[in-house]
Order: C-alpha cells, then sequence, then structure tokens
C-alpha cells in the first residue's frame, strides 16, 4: 500500500510541490542523486571508476511535451558526454536515455526521438561510451523496442531495458534472442494496471528469475539491474552455467541504494556498473526510490527527524 501511494505521489504535482516545501537537508537528496549539474555526475563517475566500478547516467527530466524541451534534453546529454570525455571517463562508461525526454511523446514523435536518440549515439560512439533506453509504463514498449532495434543497425551498442512486472516480458526476451542487444533487467518501477502486469510481488520476483535464466540461456549481454542478493547469487550462478565469462554479462545498481553489495560484487570480480542520475529535476526519481523500498522511507524519515 505504501509503495503504490509514494508511485502515485511521484506524478502528482501537488505532492510534489508539498514534499519539495519541505527543507530537505543536501544529504537526503544526496543518497540517491549526486547533484544537479554535470560536474557533479562527472565527479560521481570518477569516484565509481576509481573503486572499479563502472557507471550508466541519467538526465534526469522525462515527459517533455514540446520539441524545445527534447531538444535541450539531448543538449544535456551531448554536453556530459563532451565532459566525460575530457574528464577520461567517458570510454566503458554509459548514459541511459528515456525517450520520453526525447519528445517520443510529441507529434510524429518516434521519429523526432529517434533522431535525437541518434545523435547522441553517434557522439558516444566517438568516445567508447555506450547508450541504454531506459523503459517507462507498458504504453511506450513497443515504440522503445522499436526505435532500439532501428538504433542498433547502426550503433550495435544500445541497449534496451525490460521489465519483469509486464505479463509480455517473456515474449521480448525470446524476440531479442538472436540480436546480441544488451538488456537490463528490471522488476519495473511503474505503478501498471492489472491486464498487463502481474500484481503480486512473488510473482514479479519468480518472473525476474526466469528472466534471468533465459537472459543467460540466449546471445544478449545480460545486465542484471537488482539489490536483491539472492536474484545476484542466481545471476552469477547461471552465467558459470551458461558458460559466460565476466565480460560476458554484469551487474548493474542504483547510486547510493546497495553500496555494501555493490562493493561484494566488485570484490569477487563481476562487472557492477552504478545508475547514476543528476539534475534539478529529481522528485520523480526520488519518490520511485522511496516506494520500491521501506528501507529508503526509513532514511529519508530518520533524515528529516535530525534536522
Amino acid at each position: 500500500m505504501l509503495s503504490a501511494t509514494l508511485n502515485r505521489a511521484s506524478r502528482s504535482a501537488r505532492a510534489r510541490r508539498a514534499v519539495e516545501s519541505i527543507p530537505l537537508t543536501r544529504s537526503v537528496v544526496d543518497r540517491f542523486v549526486p547533484g544537479e549539474t554535470t560536474a557533479d555526475a562527472v565527479a560521481a563517475t570518477r569516484r565509481l571508476v576509481d573503486s572499479g566500478r563502472v557507471v550508466t547516467i541519467d538526465v534526469l527530466g522525462e515527459d517533455v511535451l514540446d520539441l524545445a524541451g527534447a531538444r535541450a534534453m539531448r543538449d544535456a546529454y551531448l554536453t556530459l558526454l563532451t565532459a566525460l570525455g575530457e574528464a577520461n571517463v567517458a570510454v566503458g562508461s554509459d548514459v541511459s536515455l528515456k525517450l520520453s525526454a526525447m519528445g517520443q511523446a510529441l507529434p510524429d514523435g518516434t521519429a523526432i526521438a529517434t533522431e535525437h536518440a541518434a545523435e547522441i549515439c553517434a557522439a558516444a560512439a566517438a568516445l567508447g561510451c555506450t547508450v541504454s533506453l531506459d523503459m517507462e509504463d507498458h504504453t511506450t514498449v513497443d515504440s522503445t523496442l522499436a526505435i532500439g532495434a532501428e538504433l542498433r543497425s547502426t550503433y550495435p551498442f544500445v541497449g534496451n531495458v525490460l521489465q519483469t512486472n509486464l505479463f509480455r516480458t517473456p515474449g521480448d526476451i525470446a524476440a531479442l534472442d538472436g540480436t546480441g542487444a544488451r538488456i537490463r533487467l528490471v522488476k519495473g518501477a511503474y505503478r501498471e494496471p492489472a491486464s498487463v502486469a502481474h500484481p503480486r510481488k512473488a510473482d514479479v520476483d519468480r518472473a525476474y528469475e526466469l528472466a534471468i535464466d533465459a537472459l543467460m540461456a540466449s546471445d544478449c549481454y545480460p545486465m542484471i539491474a537488482t539489490h536483491d542478493p539472492a536474484m545476484l547469487d542466481r545471476a552469477v550462478r547461471k552465467a558459470r552455467e551458461a558458460g559466460r565469462g565476466d565480460d560476458r554479462w554484469e551487474a548493474q545498481m542504483l547510486y547510493g541504494v546497495r553500496p555494501e553489495l555493490e562493493q561484494r560484487m566488485v570484490d569477487d570480480g563481476h562487472r557492477m556498473r552504478v545508475y547514476i542520475p543528476f539534475g534539478t529535476d529529481w522528485y520523480g526519481y526520488f519518490m520511485r526510490r522511496l516506494a520500491e523500498r521501506p528501507a529508503n522511507v526509513a532514511f529519508f524519515l530518520r533524515a528529516l527527524a535530525h534536522r
């Protein structure tokens, strides 16, 4: 119930005004969002790379409803990539794009989002960086997968995200087998209708386990995005059973959620990629992180209590 309430609040303008009116300490937001500027994102990248991790970076913002906003988001990514190159941390790094921020919802949005994403891919390719297309709610899945397939015809490093809360995901994994695509596997952070998604956590967890098995058995490059040690252990086991070395799959976690578990994976010799969000539009992302884990809510409340 708490998770559902927080997910609804993540898209509520009234709730946003209420949360932003609380004088949050910077340390609360910094737990999940290391800053608002490109320089902040590059500094966080440097710290993580120096610790043996790699990164994927998200310029926060979604649901862009005008062409100027979509172009501004494209430009923000191009600025980020330039800064990563100048800091010598671009090679091996990744950027995560929400196609809704690239103009997907506009009239002729598929063409606009594809064009903007392609420009970002071209800049990333020149720097040895990769690109992943974040997945949003179920209404955007077909468009996002189609754009990913089109971009991969020129930029084979483009990845897609699949959400195991959706009933359709086993079929999507089967359809992507044979493409060699980079696939990030997540449980899904959006509240979806029961007609398209598993309503029970236990069912989503079981679907995630089966999706790990299917991805490891495919020719895709699995990116197992989870903070659950049991899921990570399963991924390690299934990778070994499939004969995958540590260069043929990776684990991913969100910035600030389970740093000790990140370190365990690094110490065990696995590739560990941390998802770094940055920007001024942090509210929706922050609320979804609270919704995902009760421990995050407890952290938030403790921080407020100790002001």
